[in-house]
This record gives structure tokens, C-alpha cells and sequence, in this order.
């Protein structure tokens, strides 16, 4: 394991992993989708799908740097009675969903504000009434079990909704979402365009107006569209770091 002091150095592996899932922390701080120290992303870097970096236990976003980053296997059964050990919430999530779902690379779980809302409603689904609602038509599922804080035995029980690869987000019922992806780049652009489709529609209930839904074919050609459309996900990250480096080239440490 790293210690929280300790910089990034020739011996420490998998530098670019360590910087991107660094860089996704910082700007989800920025943009508020976290909550207090309690969130956590995951991202895999072996071809297994097993080994995996994940944020140490309660820092917060704004603070992590690529050092930081602790590298854990999930199969190993020891990982909790170790001193560097990860928020055990995060262990049972991101360590169930690493041993059974290898198109899982990356994984980011945070409590935003809208999306929670909409995890909160007794109708969870996501009507696709613009263009970013679209995004997740027949791509999202809904977990309506939730069963308490996700040590072990609930993250195995998640783990199970997310076995069809076409389903990268999860809606989890009274809890909040997770985003699945093969990139750090990939797997943050879901989750902010996720963020903005939900605040879009509870928005939309608040007017109290009729929606204006997309009918089933158009919103699957928009959705699909959009699956297809260039590097969107690398561009947008792309900018992201450039402006990290600019103002918090820390985070590369």
C-alpha cells in the first residue's frame, strides 16, 4: 500500500491510471457531485480485472493526489486487517463488483445531489425528455433493494444488477449512483452527464407541467448516437487535466 505522504516515485506503479483516477476526484470535488468522505471510484490495471487502485479510506476528493492511491486486489480476503486498509463500505462494493465483473474497469459511486433525488422517488426511471436523458435510455438499471450500507454481503448482492455490459449506470434505490466504464475519461463523463439528465428531470416535475417524452425509437437513435460519437468522453477529460495542471498540478504527486 502507499502511505498518504508518499510521492509518486519510479518504483510505484501504474502512473498514468494513478494521475487520470487523481484528476476525476479533484474535479468531482469541484463540481460537488461528492459527499463529505464517504464516496469512492475504483479503477482496474491488470488485464484480469482484479487488482485495482481505489481512494484511500476517508480523504477527501479535493485532497488526492496520484500517490495517494491505494492498490488492492480483490480477491485478497486479508485486505481489511491490513493499517492502510479502505473504507470497508468501499471494500464491499468496489472489491465485489472487481471479482465478478470483469467489463467493470472502472467504477465511480458518489451521492449527487439530483441523482439521489431520483433515487429517492418510488418511480426511479429516467424519462428521456432531452437529449441528455437520452444518453441513458435502455442503458441503466435500477436497484430497488437496497439494503443498508454496502459492507460485503450488499456488495455482492449489487454486483448482480450490473451483469449486462449495456447497463453502466446504476440507479441505487435510496442510496444514490454508480457509473461503470472501460476509462477514467469513459466512466466520468457518465457520471456528469448522469448528474445533469437527472437535475434536467426533477427540474422538469418541479414546473408541475406535462413532459414532453421522446417516443421509444427516437430516443434509442439518440442514444446511440451519442454511444458513437467521437471521443467525446476523451476530449472532455482531456480538458480536465489541462486545467489541473494549470491550477492544482499537485494532483499529479
Amino acid at each position: 500500500m502507499t502511505s498518504h505522504a508518499q510521492a509518486i516515485t519510479a518504483e510505484q506503479p501504474f502512473t498514468q491510471e494513478r494521475v487520470a483516477l487523481a484528476a476525476a476526484f479533484r474535479w468531482t470535488a469541484r463540481l460537488d457531485l461528492h459527499e463529505a468522505v464517504a464516496n469512492h471510484f475504483s479503477l482496474v490495471v491488470n488485464d484480469q480485472g482484479t487488482q485495482f487502485l481505489m481512494n484511500p479510506n476517508q480523504m477527501h476528493f479535493s485532497r488526492i493526489r496520484a500517490s495517494d492511491l491505494l492498490l488492492l486486489d480483490a480477491n485478497d480476503m486479508a485486505t481489511m486487517e491490513k493499517a492502510d486498509a479502505p473504507d470497508p463500505t468501499a471494500w464491499g462494493l468496489h472489491g465485489a463488483i472487481h471479482r465478478h465483473c470483469r467489463h467493470a474497469r472502472c467504477v465511480m459511486h458518489v451521492h449527487p445531489e439530483y441523482a439521489t433525488v431520483l433515487a429517492s422517488l418510488a418511480d426511479s426511471r429516467l424519462p428521456p425528455i432531452d437529449q441528455n436523458t437520452a444518453i441513458f435510455y435502455n442503458r441503466y438499471v435500477i436497484d430497488n433493494d437496497y439494503g443498508g450500507l454496502a459492507f460485503t454481503n450488499e456488495g455482492e448482492r449489487c454486483v448482480k444488477l450490473l451483469s449486462n455490459p449495456a447497463h453502466k449506470t446504476m440507479i441505487m434505490g435510496n442510496h444514490g449512483v454508480m457509473v461503470i466504464g472501460d476509462t477514467v475519461a469513459d466512466t466520468f463523463n457518465r457520471l456528469y452527464y448522469f448528474e445533469r439528465a437527472a437535475r434536467n428531470y426533477i427540474q422538469a416535475l418541479q414546473t408541475g407541467q406535462p413532459l414532453r417524452v421522446l417516443s421509444d425509437e427516437i430516443a434509442e437513435k439518440t442514444a446511440s448516437q451519442l454511444d458513437a460519437y467521437p471521443e467525446q468522453g476523451a476530449r472532455h477529460f482531456s480538458e480536465i487535466l489541462s486545467i489541473l495542471d494549470c491550477e492544482e498540478p499537485e494532483f499529479r504527486n
